[in-house]
């Protein structure tokens, strides 16, 4: 550094000025990327599955917004720590989403089943772990009274998988669908929206 600083000392001051906001700007994308890589990416909501607690843009069906939301997952999260129910996770959806939701690649849903859990939905859409009514002040009204297609319907969660569902119950293709998705697969809980910012949110405590 100090040698840096000798060598730019003998250049014009507009020079040295020029110079050291070129160096900081290299340096902070330096770290955006190393940060990109290796602990957080952003995502953009493509469906309604997550309304109104993640939106996505019009014309799509369902959509309710201008613009879609963009989120952070924490892909160092779930290197240093373990999934916990409730989070909103991103994922890489199983093979069989592709044929049964249309679109295969990257989900975002909410993390429901644990594993080794036994999840039933019973007949006005509420949602039973192990016996016990999970308690979801995420879900409207409207999305329960509109979720029909599973009502009665158990599933068993394997070890080593996790269970996944929209908030947007009635209008989300996810595990009740097509299964439950391996530890492997989970990318990262989401811990921020950040676009567009009348939407900014951060979802840390979501983590603990």
């Amino acid at each position: 550094m100090r040698s840096f600083d000798r060598a730019t000392s003998r250049l014009p001051r507009r020079w040295r000025i020029a110079i050291d906001w070129l160096a900081t700007i290299a340096a902070a994308i330096v770290v955006v990327l190393a940060l990109e890589a290796e602990v957080a990416k952003p995502y953009r909501i493509p469906s309604e599955s997550m309304e109104p607690t993640l939106l996505c843009a019009r014309p799509g069906a369902g959509c309710e917004a201008s613009m879609s939301d963009r989120v952070i997952a924490c892909e160092l999260c779930y290197r240093l720590g373990s999934p916990h129910r409730g989070q909103i996770v991103v994922f890489r959806a199983p093979a069989a989403a592709v044929s049964i939701c249309g679109a295969g690649g990257t989900y975002v849903k909410r993390l429901i089943g644990m594993p080794g859990n036994t999840i039933h939905e019973d007949d006005r859409s509420f949602i039973w772990i192990d016996g016990r009514k999970l308690s979801e002040p995420y879900i409207s009204a409207s999305a329960r009274t509109e979720d029909t297609r599973y009502r009665g319907q158990t599933w068993h969660v394997p070890q080593g998988e996790y269970f996944f569902m929209g908030d947007n119950r009635g209008n989300s293709c996810d595990s009740r669908a097509w299964g439950s998705v391996p530890r492997s697969s989970l990318i990262g809980p989401v811990v921020a929206t950040y676009w567009p910012p009348t939407r900014l949110t951060l979802r840390l405590f979501d983590l603990s």
